[in-house]
């Protein structure tokens, strides 16, 4: 599936206060989401030894496409293209995979 498709189709189930004049919301959802990613994989860390189940694989995949909702939607809400946004983000990379900056800090190297 390709990103845009993704994100015209997930959109669907956008029901939220004000949707599609509300980026607060999804920021929100976002955040909120990513945690509960962190949080599994702690308790991989510390429950399992580090050891990523079969189960707890299946539940992070869950975790994630909860968190690619909100991406979509708080793009959606910006009026950005997910498809634009992916590649934008190869290009950044790429350039300072070439330039050797890669493991830098700071956004504008």
């Amino acid at each position: 599936m390709e990103l845009r498709t993704y994100q015209t189709q997930s959109r669907q189930t956008a029901r939220y206060p004000q949707a599609g004049a509300n980026p607060i919301y999804p920021t929100l959802g976002l955040c909120g989401e990513a945690g509960e990613v962190a949080d599994k994989v702690k308790k991989v860390i510390r429950d399992q030894g580090g050891n990523f189940s079969p189960e707890a694989v299946a539940a992070l995949e869950l975790e994630l496409g909860d968190v690619l909702w909100y991406v979509a939607q708080l793009a959606t809400e910006l009026g950005l293209d997910l498809d634009r946004v992916a590649q934008a983000n190869l290009d950044k990379l790429a350039s300072r995979m070439s330039r050797n900056v890669i493991a830098g800090s700071g956004d504008l190297r």
